[in-house]
């Protein structure tokens, strides 16, 4: 098969639930798929910089033995699928570098989410870029680069899992994985026209590590469709140890997502929480919101204008980010490596006391009750995912951890409310704006309710398909 075929492209592109299909069916198979995977990388990741790491040699074995296991009639979820992991989750014998050089020990073993991934038969194909330490909403480094948007190279692909987002967007592999400590999933989703949805705090596990930036973290994918999103979730599910665990769902999230909800209330509204300095919010993302809404008022949904009781939760949000990014900052083992940024986001953290830390999260489970409160009378909540499409890169380059901080706390203001809360969200993919970059809205659901989330999903996809519209790179 030529890798620069339409059927080669076609396939590129099929997302990661059709790929396992083909090979149950064997219509392709691993080894073809990792083939094609490394072939595209090679010829297309120069212009994007999303791979940090290849593991060619390792991905065509495993390629092997998935083929082995398909004749001896396997059936695994994603058996012989390739696969990207973001390079801030372990994979075993390989740094995991977090964006920086600040790193230099291997991991000994694979992180919980990639031995269930392995386990459902996926290969690893090789590790993506983050900033340094997955802290900014753009995935630049001075160790690595800069990452581009397949969209418009000037474009960033988002942060922190540009990496992932920018690497799918091309089909440069089918699926990747993405963790959201503010937005890290839904930002380069919404960037490179994906469907990104953050999980409810503790669905999934992050062993080995533990309850990542005081909670705010969770892990997820990156994808091209809804159902490739909840096959990768229902792999991953489950095992977390943390606080706060949801209960499971009560059928397998894939079956959710091909199954159209029932008549939903849903709420919208483009007001964001305000953090150190008012958001900026473009008129085209609120008009992508009302759009949204019209659709599925058109599908037979209850729909009303919604303006959550934020009160003052924007002091709790920069106090708990700076807290969690402090400490991620104060744990690397060579921190004179890191870029002057980073340090200056941990002295940030660093400057915050211990003790009014500690006063401003004792108000999380009344900013939870009060804020949750709106969905006792709808289901769904919609808002935009951030400001505008996605800002060019070098956007804040040679600026300081505080001008940083706040730049992105105005554009990218309405992910991180839903990490600190619990509550399940995603970008779903709607349209482009002006500069043909990709348009996309915010929808939220109540905490553990993942399933409603991807029915909708699910059903806004069918009326408004994303899918088949592919970045000019490829």
């Amino acid at each position: 098969m030529a890798e620069g075929s339409s059927v080669a492209a076609d396939l590129a592109f099929a997302g990661a639930a059709r790929q396992a299909q083909m090979v149950r069916d064997g219509e392709v198979t691993p080894t073809e798929l990792v083939r094609l995977c490394l072939d595209r990388i090679h010829r297309l990741d120069p212009q994007l910089n999303s791979f940090r790491l290849l593991f060619e040699e390792r991905a065509l074995l495993e390629a092997e033995q998935a083929e082995a296991r398909v004749r001896a009639g396997e059936e695994r979820p994603l058996l012989g699928v390739p696969i990207a992991i973001k390079d801030e989750v372990s994979v075993v014998g390989a740094v995991t570098t977090q964006g920086t050089d600040a790193y230099d020990q291997p991991a000994t073993a694979d992180a919980e989410v990639v031995r269930r991934l392995r386990e459902a038969g996926a290969i690893v194909i090789g590790l993506t870029l983050l900033p340094e330490l997955a802290i900014c909403g753009f995935t630049e480094s001075a160790t690595y680069g800069v990452t581009r948007n397949p969209w418009n190279a000037q474009r960033t692909p988002g942060g922190s899992s540009g990496g992932s987002a920018s690497a799918v967007a091309a089909g440069l592999v089918p699926i990747a994985s993405a963790g959201d400590g503010a937005g890290s999933i839904r930002i380069p989703a919404a960037c490179c026209g994906l469907f990104g949805l953050k999980p409810s705090r503790g669905r999934v596990s992050q062993a080995p590590r533990h309850e990542g930036w005081r909670g705010l973290v969770v892990e997820g994918c990156v994808s091209r469709s809804v159902e490739d999103t909840a096959l990768w979730l229902d792999v991953v599910s489950g095992g977390a140890d943390e606080a706060e665990v949801p209960p499971p769902p009560e059928r397998p999230f894939v079956e959710s997502a091909r199954t159209p909800p029932g008549r939903l209330r849903v709420g919208h509204s483009s007001t964001a929480p305000r953090a150190l300095l008012p958001p900026q919010v473009g008129e085209e993302v609120k008009g992508a919101v009302l759009e949204m809404a019209e659709l599925l008022r058109s599908l037979g949904h209850e729909v009303a204008p919604r303006e959550p009781d934020w009160g003052s939760i924007g002091d709790t949000l920069s106090a708990r980010f700076l807290k969690g990014v402090g400490e991620t900052v104060a744990e690397v083992p060579h921190p004179e490596r890191l870029e002057r940024r980073t340090r200056g986001f941990g002295r940030l953290g660093r400057l915050l006391p211990e003790t009014l830390y500690e006063k401003l999260i004792e108000r999380r489970p009344a900013e939870l009750a009060r804020v949750n409160a709106m969905f006792d009378e709808i289901d769904v909540f919609l808002t935009p995912v951030m400001g505008g499409t996605a800002l060019p890169v070098r956007r804040w380059q040679g600026r300081g951890a505080l001008a940083t901080t706040v730049g992105m706390g105005r554009f990218y203001p309405f992910c991180l409310p839903w990490n600190h809360l619990g509550n399940p969200s995603m970008a779903v993919p709607f349209g482009f704006g002006a500069d043909g970059m990709p348009l996309s809205v915010q929808i939220v659901g109540r905490p553990g309710d993942e399933a409603t989330l991807l029915s909708l999903a699910g059903q806004i996809e069918a009326e408004r398909p994303w899918a088949d519209q592919r970045p000019p790179i490829s």
